[in-house]
């Protein structure tokens, strides 16, 4: 049995918005109870999620809390004979009305972990769960059949980009939208048509590329431009909302009839859904899955260390939307 310290080091969140502070601070390590393990942390992965949080807060936190949502660790704790068992690696999309994971022990409900084979670079692992846990449900949501067509919005950022691989492998025709710099990058990993993000017209070029009424569903990341996204999609066809759901223009919502699905993550938590909460399980086994196959092209990953200021900073660059790089808090 390992003699597990009394304290341990923290990255907490004392305020939320613009000006949102964390703070490094030593705290006293979690007590377990049924069903619970004991993870020392080995990596935590930033994402946008992470970025909105910081800003916005949710009403179930109270500050100051420990901060962060997707980890990577190896047990050390749990109850005798449990699974999973001390001494194996596990990735998971933590609840967010518990303590966050950039410490360097949590505490997890046993079922809403997956276990990483020993070939799976850890810190490779950390910066997917929330990315692509998104890019999964979306997709699950659409209902597509091979050789429907998909627009992603957004296809540079960490969802868009496993979404555009993943649309592929199922052996979709994916249109994504991104900065021009990226489009070469997107054909690589699955795109085959690549439209500037600032074109006014994306549903004219679509149309002269496919057709009308071609597009069978849509992943909407931003949540900025659904009513536009909605109109070159078929009618009937399903739309995926990363972002929670805009204000929609009801004329447009009688001309097409789309069949709407909003992604969230952390409603599995909020819910209290123990159905919802071992789904993330096997959604992180399929992400294990496409890593074991080597299915997956992550963009430059980025490590940051395990200090208020570091994290801050790493934050900013996303908010600020300097960084669609992959990263990932290096604790131990």
């Amino acid at each position: 049995m390992v003699e597990l310290p009394h304290e341990m080091k923290a990255v907490l969140l004392t305020e939320v918005g613009v000006d949102f502070k964390l703070i490094d601070a030593c705290i006293p390590v979690p007590k377990l109870s049924d069903q619970e393990v004991l993870v020392k942390i080995e990596y935590v992965g930033l994402t946008g999620l992470d970025a909105k949080f910081v800003q916005q807060g949710t009403p179930c936190w109270q500050y100051p809390r420990v901060f962060g949502l997707d980890a990577v660790g190896v047990v050390v704790a749990g109850p005798k004979g449990g699974h999973p068992e001390v001494g194996a690696r596990v990735m998971w999309h933590n609840d967010i009305a518990s303590e966050g994971v950039l410490s360097e022990y949590v505490k997890v409900p046993n079922f809403a972990l997956t276990v990483l084979p020993a070939d799976i670079n850890p810190a490779l692992a950390a910066s997917l769960p929330t990315p692509g846990m998104t890019a999964l449900i979306a997709l699950y949501k659409l209902q597509l059949e091979e050789g429907d067509t998909i627009f992603i919005e957004s296809g540079n950022t960490c969802v868009g980009q496993l979404a555009v691989q993943m649309a592929y492998q199922q052996g979709l025709t994916v249109i994504t939208s991104s900065p021009k710099q990226c489009t070469t990058a997107l054909k690589k990993l699955g795109a085959e048509l690549v439209l500037d993000e600032n074109e006014t017209d994306i549903g004219q070029k679509i149309q002269k590329h496919f057709g009308y009424d071609t597009v069978h569903g849509v992943i909407d990341m931003s949540g900025k431009y659904t009513n536009k996204l909605l109109e070159f999609l078929q009618f009937c066809g399903r739309i995926s909302c990363v972002s929670g759901l805009a204000t929609l223009d009801e004329t447009l919502l009688f001309k097409k009839a789309p069949n709407i699905g909003i992604v969230s993550l952390p409603g599995a938590w909020l819910a209290k859904s123990i159905c919802a909460q071992q789904r993330m399980s096997f959604l992180g086994n399929v992400l294990t899955d496409y890593l074991q196959q080597e299915q997956l092209c992550l963009s430059e990953k980025e490590v940051i260390a395990f200090d208020a200021v570091s994290i801050y900073d790493a934050l900013i660059a996303r908010i600020n939307g300097n960084s669609h790089f992959y990263q990932v808090v290096k604790v131990a």
